[in-house]
């Protein structure tokens, strides 16, 4: 088995539209890179423009996943069909389970005109899709701190040097936002049997490619890496911010449609059929 896993493939996101108007960068969910078993999907917002976010997300439905909202700057009000209303401030994350069904609205609220952040989708099992919804508010001063020489890892899911983050995902994955001083080397242990990436959001860093020699990647980009061993990158002369994502595969049908992702295509028309008649969201 590699000791160390390599970079197979960069992207560098494409520019997108969602929302009321809202300008950001889809990460993964692109023709160029659909999915990342289990992680369908991956957003950035970073703007100091209101005018490209203010509008944010009015109502709209899930089923299917889960999203987990990463705030770095700024705020976002969320309110749904469960009864939910929480503000999330920088540094504060919410998991929110569609499960069968729930309609929300994710609003930003102005903070010194400046909004940054992720939205990460990750999929639900077939024995999960049609769970009751479920929502979890996670303040900043709950998530743990690893700190190593030249890096702090903020463990929002699954464990890290002797820290669990307070996230319990329905997939199990593990989820850590980390900032990397100049220089810094930074290693991971993975499990073999899980597929990762990791999201390069500021400054650069350097990593093992297919060559076997060191590679330079800048952000934004989202890094895939191949085979079986850890983690080892080593940060550029500016330092780097990584949202690193691994996960335990699904290894089932994904059939997308917007906000419903499903594992058949009879169960997505079920869904839209459930929205337009009012039932996606009740009891």
């Amino acid at each position: 088995m590699e000791r160390v896993r390599h970079v197979q493939a960069v992207h560098s996101g494409t520019p997108t539209i969602d929302g009321a108007g809202v300008k950001l960068t889809r990460m993964i969910g692109t023709p160029a890179l659909d999915t990342i078993d289990p992680f369908l999907m991956l957003d950035q917002i970073d703007s100091d423009e209101p005018e490209s976010y203010i509008a944010g997300f009015p109502d709209h439905p899930h089923r299917g996943f889960e999203t987990v909202t990463i705030m770095l700057e700024g705020r976002m009000r969320h309110r749904d069909s469960v009864g939910n209303d929480g503000l999330l401030r920088a540094g504060d994350v919410q998991w929110m389970t569609a499960g069968r069904g729930i309609i929300h609205s994710e609003v930003p609220e102005m903070v010194d005109g400046r909004l940054s952040g992720f939205q990460l989708w990750v999929n639900l099992p077939a024995n999960k899709k049609m769970m009751r919804p479920r929502y979890q508010d996670i303040k900043s001063n709950r998530i743990p701190m690893v700190h190593v020489e030249g890096c702090v890892a903020r463990v929002i899911a699954g464990s890290y040097l002797g820290e669990t983050g307070p996230a319990e995902p329905q997939t199990p994955i593990r989820l850590m936002d980390v900032r990397l001083e100049p220089g810094a080397e930074w290693t991971v242990t993975t499990d073999p049997a899980n597929d990762m990436f990791m999201c390069i959001y500021e400054g650069t860093v350097h990593a093992i490619d297919s060559g076997q020699v060191l590679r330079k990647i800048g952000a934004p980009s989202t890094v895939l890496f191949a085979g079986k061993g850890g983690l080892e990158v080593v940060a550029g002369s500016d330092g780097a911010a990584i949202l690193y994502c691994e996960g335990e595969p699904i290894r089932e049908p994904v059939v997308k449609y917007g906000p419903f992702v499903m594992n058949t295509h009879e169960e997505l028309r079920c869904a839209v059929h459930d929205f337009n008649a009012g039932t996606l969201a009740g009891p």
